[in-house]
């Protein structure tokens, strides 16, 4: 499991960590981390390093001072490195005089060519938009470097400039990075939000730091050995039943298609059998012989947990079904049509009986899902509106997205690693839910079902779209055994 903090959480813990050591230890730490990262880059695509091109764009502060100073163990490699300062009356001094000693130099202009770019112009003290000035100096990079034609290597000194470090929004002009090296810690936005995507690969450095980490992180990461460790495995005496009994109330007669995806991906999960309850039932029986078909909620028998809402429909009788999972004393998974049956206001029944669970609900609303029951848009920090909708609901809520949030009402929060853009397509979601579901039935606490549900739907979209391949939602569930089975496998 990995963490992520906030600047506040960083800056505490680089204080506490420099009052134990000498006067630019960290600094050093971090500019070697930097150096090394890119003397790799550099030997990987251009096989040598010696005669290489670097361009360093050095904004005031800390952050411009751990460029010069990578700079300067740069040019002791044998790389022609050049400076351009944004704002030289601030510029790192001790920085700025080590590169040019090392035989660097400052430059007032882009260059028209350039093997590798390192973006220090701001760090975690920086806030999106950048200011007029650096914004320019972005897009004369970006202007000059196209017009080359040979694109160059860009590293990011511990985020992409033009981006909000704690909630990953970006608003205007930002540096679109290969690398990221990050200090010490992951920070927000190397992992949430638009911002993300712009970090490409973060390579993380230890600068020692992590000791003097205090508090509660803004996020936590599930890595590969998590998720395999909290999966439901059978035992010798377990049977069908044990192993946890899950409902699926989803489909209707213009959307039998989200019932044969909600199956699906229940199916695929722990649980040892699955109920279906909805118009699709013929449709399913033919599909997936082992699961037990009936028409209604209330005939579908005994169940350990419930997936509802996908393909619905929002007339009276989705609704009357949707009232009957919820009043059911285990927990349920609530997906699409069933967000907006209790979204809608249409009566107090609905309202009453959510608010008189105590069974786990788990949500998983899209953008446009959300606004509806939160009554306003996410806005520019996915993690404390998802926080916020967890709380008001007491559910855990999965907001989907390229970057999955899960936000739990204990105000803890994780964000998903392995998603992928081929999971955007019709019934990806279907899917999804359906798993969730089973991984409840089998007796997984909520966070971690979603936690959990989140990243085998995205390792299960990585298989589907290996080598380009267009992806289907009934890819990815076709996926979803191969995916779980590589998740254990790796643990044996």
């Amino acid at each position: 499991m990995r963490r992520v903090w906030r600047v506040a959480d960083v800056r505490t813990a680089e204080k506490a960590l420099m009052a134990t050591l000498p006067p630019g230890t960290l600094m050093a730490r971090a500019a070697s981390g930097l150096a090394r990262r890119c003397v790799e880059l550099l030997a990987d695509r251009y096989g040598s390093v010696y005669g290489r091109s670097t361009l360093l764009l050095v904004g005031a502060g800390d952050n411009g001072g751990d460029a010069l100073f990578a700079g300067a163990l740069l040019c002791r490699r044998g790389v022609a490195v050049r400076a351009l300062l944004l704002d030289p009356e601030r510029v790192h001094r001790d920085g700025l005089a080590s590169l040019v000693a090392a035989g660097g130099r400052a430059v007032e202009v882009v260059p028209a060519s350039c093997d590798l770019v390192v973006d220090g112009i701001v760090g975690i003290g920086g806030h999106s938009p950048l200011r007029p000035l650096a914004a320019d100096v972005v897009f004369a990079v970006q202007r000059a470097l196209a017009a080359d034609g040979a694109r160059p290597v860009i590293v990011a000194v511990d985020l992409p400039s033009g981006v909000d470090v704690d909630t990953g929004h970006v608003d205007g002009p930002a540096v679109y990075a290969d690398v990221t090296v990050a200090f010490g810690c992951l920070k927000p936005a190397l992992v949430v939000g638009p911002a993300a995507p712009l970090a490409g690969y973060v390579d993380l450095v230890d600068i020692g730091l992590e000791p003097w980490l205090r508090g509660g992180a803004a996020l936590s990461i599930a890595e590969a050995d998590d998720v395999a460790s909290w999966w439901p495995q059978p035992g010798a005496g377990s049977d069908k039943y044990t192993r946890g009994v899950v409902g699926v109330a989803t489909g209707s007669d213009d959307y039998p298609g989200a019932a044969l995806l909600s199956v699906a991906g229940a199916s695929a999960g722990p649980a040892g059998m699955v109920r279906y309850a909805g118009g699709a039932g013929d449709l399913v029986r033919a599909a997936h012989p082992p699961v037990i078909v009936s028409s209604r909620v209330g005939d579908a028998g005994r169940v350990q947990a419930w997936t509802c809402g996908s393909g619905f429909g929002t007339d009276d009788r989705a609704l009357r079904e949707v009232r009957a999972v919820l009043a059911a004393r285990v927990p349920v998974c609530l997906d699409a049509d069933g967000l907006t049956l209790i979204s809608d206001g249409r009566t107090a029944e609905t309202a009453d009986i959510l608010r008189g669970r105590s069974a786990p609900l788990v949500v998983t609303p899209h953008d446009r899902e959300f606004a509806r029951l939160a009554g306003h848009a996410i806005g520019p920090d996915r993690v404390e509106a998802a926080l916020a909708l967890a709380a008001k609901m007491r559910a855990t809520v999965l907001l989907k997205g390229d970057r999955t949030v899960i936000a739990s009402p204990d105000g803890t929060a994780w964000v998903n690693p392995t998603g992928t853009p081929v999971l955007a397509t019709g019934g990806s979601g279907d899917v999804l839910a359906g798993l969730i579901g089973s991984l409840l039935a089998a007796g997984l606490a909520p966070v971690r079902a979603a936690v959990a549900g989140a990243y085998v739907h995205g390792l299960a979209g990585r298989i589907a779209g290996a080598g380009g391949r267009p992806v289907t939602s009934a890819d990815v569930a076709a996926a979803l055994p191969a995916a779980i089975g590589s998740l254990i496998s790796s643990r044996r």
